[in-house]
């Protein structure tokens, strides 16, 4: 027992260690600042603009997060592309596999230190709700609920995000590939609005969705089989990804 709580602990080190690193160089990449700019602008701009927020006279912000799902299609490929494709690049992800880390270790690390950049700029949207509580009475525990669904949903495109760009041989292919399959789970929900489709495709059609799942959290209602669907769907891309590097490992 001893022996297998020092590896785990050995194990979290590593996972932990290379998400710090990681994270510093997210920190020291422009594209990083100019994704945080567009994600806050862009979401701004569409509750006061498109879903002109003040003339609705009502105390909710589920217009705002609305544009997560549409915003997350260019935010979480910006996050993404590097983290393996870049590797792939410039060789380094030779002396990557040959360190003493496991592929869980690896993969984990990554997407730890992407998952830590969303929730940064996730964060930094929270002045907006506190700069608008004063225009009326606004119900906190839906807000959380709002803010749970995104974190979620990012998870899992995040997720995704690193699936492709282990798959990608340079940046522009990670991005271009992470951008149209979010794209795809984001919005193919909406195929069952514009079309009459057979109950059993809308159904499967909803459940691949990933925007579809969101909408429970933005209702402010944390429905047990979503919360599911959202952990379920980021391991299952996160041990994708460790049997694609487990696969160039040995290749």
């Amino acid at each position: 027992m001893t022996v297998l709580s020092k590896r785990n602990r050995s194990g979290l080190q590593r996972t932990l260690a290379l998400a710090r690193k990681e994270l510093y160089s997210y920190l020291y990449a422009p594209a990083f600042y100019g994704a945080v700019v567009f994600f806050l602008l862009f979401c701004s701009i569409w509750l006061f603009y498109f879903q002109r927020y003040f003339s609705r006279d009502l105390a909710t912000l589920r217009p705002y997060f609305a544009a997560f799902p549409l915003v997350f299609i260019l935010v979480i490929p910006v996050i993404t592309m590097k983290s393996w494709a870049e590797e792939r690049k410039t060789g380094s992800v030779e002396l990557l596999l040959t360190l003493p880390f496991s592929e869980w270790n690896l993969v984990m690390g990554k997407f730890l230190s992407a998952l830590s950049i969303l929730a940064m700029m996730l964060a930094l949207t929270i002045p907006l709700p506190l700069s608008l509580r004063s225009l009326g009475d606004f119900d906190g525990g839906m807000i959380f609920c709002e803010y749970l669904g995104a974190l979620l949903l990012g998870a899992t495109a995040t997720a995704l995000g690193l699936l492709l760009s282990s798959l990608s041989k340079n940046q522009a292919g990670s991005f271009l590939g992470s951008a149209a399959a979010l794209m795809a789970v984001m919005l193919i929900n909406q195929l069952t609005f514009s079309f009459n489709l057979p109950q059993w495709l809308t159904g499967f059609i909803n459940f691949i969705s990933l925007s579809f799942h969101f909408e429970s959290f933005s209702k402010g209602l944390i429905d047990s089989r979503d919360l599911a669907f959202f952990v379920l769907t980021t391991a299952l891309f996160l041990y994708i990804n460790t049997r694609v590097i487990l696969f160039r490992k040995w290749s």
